[in-house]
C-alpha cells in the first residue's frame, strides 16, 4: 500500500510476548485486527513501544513479516528501522523495504550525539538508500539529543523524507517545524497528551501509545479534528488526558502492556531491562482504566 499524506491515528504497536519471552504471534494478530477495526490509519511496528531494542534481528524480521501479512494491505505498515549506526540503519531499512514496508521510521542517532552535519547525513543517506518514504523520529528523551530545527529544514526538502514524528513534547519546537509542513512533509505528534495542539499547528495526527489501549477513541479524536469538529476533538483529548498520562507513570511500554493485560488482551511480559510495573503505579493505572470504562472495578 502506498504511504502518502496519511492523517489520523497511527498506532505504535506493542510486541506481545509469551511468559517464556518468545513473541506471541497469535496475540499480535488479535491486536492488529483490533486496531484495524478501531479505525487506525496506519500501523507502526518495531517502534520504541514495540521493544525492538531487546529483540534479535531475526525476531524483528519475523514480527515485520507477520504484521505485513496480517494487515494485508488494509492500512499502511510503517517499520522502525532506526539505529545509532548509520550503516546498520541503512541495512535494516533496505531489508524492511524488500519485505514490503510502506514507510520507515528512522531515529536520531542516540548515544553518539552527532553534530549537525553528521545528523543530516544519518537521515539523508538512509533516505537515499531506499525508495519507500522515510519518517524522521525526534525523541530526545530517549536519544539524548534533538534534531536541530535547521537540520529538519534541510531534510524536509529531501524527496524521500515525508515527515517527522515529533516526540520532544516541546510545542515551541513543533511550531518551528510547522513552518516546513506542506504536501510533501508532514508532522505527527509523538506525545498523546498534545495530539490536538500538534494538529492545531498543521500536524497530521499522532503516532500513538494510547491507541494500543483505545484505538477507536484515538481515531475519533483525529477524525473529528480533520472533519472540522474541533470542539469534539478537544473534548476527547481532555477527557482521556488522565489515561494518556497514566501510560507514562513508568517508562513506555511498561504501563501500556500492563494496561492491555488488565484488559485481558494478552500483551504478556516486558523484556529486561524493563521490569514489571510497581504495585502502586499499577493500582493507579487500573483506577484510570476503570474511570475510562475500559475495565470493571
Amino acid at each position: 500500500m502506498k504511504f502518502e499524506n496519511v492523517r489520523g491515528s497511527i498506532v505504535a504497536m506493542i510486541t506481545p510476548f509469551h511468559e517464556d519471552g518468545s513473541v506471541n504471534f497469535e496475540a499480535l494478530t488479535h491486536l492488529i485486527e483490533r486496531q484495524i477495526a478501531g479505525g487506525t490509519s496506519a500501523i507502526l511496528t518495531l517502534g520504541t513501544t514495540g521493544e525492538y531494542s531487546t529483540m534479535t534481528h531475526e525476531e524483528d524480521a519475523a514480527v515485520v513479516r507477520h504484521t505485513i501479512d496480517t494487515v494485508a494491505g488494509r492500512v499502511p505498515v510503517i517499520v522502525g528501522s532506526g539505529s545509532n549506526c548509520t550503516a546498520t540503519q541503512i541495512e535494516m531499512s533496505r531489508r524492511y523495504e524488500a519485505m514490503g514496508a510502506d514507510a520507515l521510521l528512522i531515529i536520531a542517532p542516540y548515544y553518539n550525539k552527532a553534530n549537525a552535519e553528521g545528523m543530516y547525513r544519518h537521515f539523508a543517506d538512509t533516505a537515499d538508500a531506499v525508495s519507500v518514504p522515510c519518517i524522521l523520529y525526534n525523541v530526545p528523551g530517549r536519544t539524548g539529543c534533538s534534531i536541530p530545527v535547521s537540520v529538519v529544514e534541510r531534510l524536509a526538502k529531501h524527496p524521500n523524507i515525508c515527515g517527522i514524528k515529533e516526540a520532544s513534547g516541546n510545542m515551541s519546537y513543533a511550531m518551528e517545524v510547522a513552518r516546513f509542513l506542506g504536501p510533501d512533509f508532514q508532522m505527527w505528534s509523538g506525545n498523546d497528551d498534545i495530539t490536538v495542539p500538534i494538529m492545531s499547528v498543521g500536524g497530521s495526527g499522532v503516532i500513538s501509545v494510547y491507541a494500543n489501549i483505545d484505538p477507536a477513541s484515538c481515531a475519533k479524536m483525529c477524525t473529528d479534528w480533520f472533519a472540522g469538529r474541533t470542539a469534539e476533538a478537544t473534548t476527547e483529548q481532555v477527557r482521556r488526558l488522565d489515561l494518556m498520562n497514566a501510560l507514562f507513570y513508568e517508562v513506555n511500554p511498561i504501563p501500556a502492556k500492563t494496561a492491555l493485560n488488565m484488559m485481558g488482551l494478552n500483551a504478556g511480559p516486558m523484556r529486561l531491562p524493563l521490569g514489571d510495573m510497581s504495585p502502586a503505579n499499577a493500582a493507579r493505572l487500573r483506577a484510570e482504566l476503570v474511570k475510562a470504562g475500559l475495565i470493571n472495578e
